[in-house]
């Protein structure tokens, strides 16, 4: 009987070990990752939308089978589908994620080829589409781009005076142009960009800009 003890001890151990890795499990962070890019379709802010597409084809280039990917326009009034202009999830067989990526790129290259600007600025209203659809796709890592000089205007009696549920999603402001009255005053555009960082991060986001576009590839990091 003397010699089951070491195997008692061994059998203990293997399940001790067992234990504490199934309870790290709970833990882990899910996989995939699902980008929704917001694009400003506002006055002359349209003539910025061939940047945009850089952005969307380094996206197309850099995600994978699995992933998600959307891009919507800020439209007068944007929490609502349609004002989603393409989105798909990659497919696990290679074949078929690039006849996705060939077909969203050219649902991009339409749309912007025929885009007609908007009035209104509901950068708030698109962001909870953003949010709503990244959380639909179960990724663990979610992203909201807006490519955008940030300036919202509502159409009137429309409401955005609430918390943005950003819970778990960086949010990237893209090619924050700067207009003529942040030339009079920079405050304002300083201000603009605080009051933004301000609702992401109490919604439980994590904010960053990025509007020097050469670097495109530090957008995912």
């Amino acid at each position: 009987m003397k010699n089951l003890k070491p195997y008692r001890l061994l059998s203990t151990l293997l399940i001790a070990v067992s234990l504490i890795f199934s309870s790290g499990c709970g833990d882990q962070i899910p996989p995939g990752r699902a980008v929704y890019m917001l694009m400003d379709t506002s006055g002359t802010y349209t003539q910025q939308l061939q940047k945009a597409q850089m952005i969307i084809n380094y996206l197309l280039g850099t995600l994978d089978s699995g992933d998600s990917l959307a891009v919507a326009r800020i439209d007068s009034g944007s929490f609502s589908e349609k004002d989603i202009v393409a989105k798909v999830t990659f497919d696990t067989r290679p074949s078929v994620a690039t006849s996705q990526k060939r077909e969203f790129r050219n649902q991009i290259d339409s749309f912007v080829k025929t885009v007609k600007g908007s009035p209104y600025t509901d950068i708030s209203g698109g962001m909870l589409q953003a949010a709503e659809y990244l959380d639909e796709t179960g990724a663990g890592k979610r992203h909201i781009l807006v490519f955008s000089d940030m300036k919202e205007e509502i159409k009137k009696g429309h409401k955005r005076d609430f918390e943005l549920p950003m819970d778990g999603i960086e949010v990237i402001a893209l090619n924050v142009t700067k207009l003529s009255s942040d030339n009079i005053d920079p405050r304002e555009y300083m201000e603009r960009l605080d009051n933004w960082n301000k609702r992401v991060i109490s919604g439980g986001g994590s904010w960053r800009i990025i509007n020097d576009l050469d670097r495109v590839e530090t957008i995912l990091n």
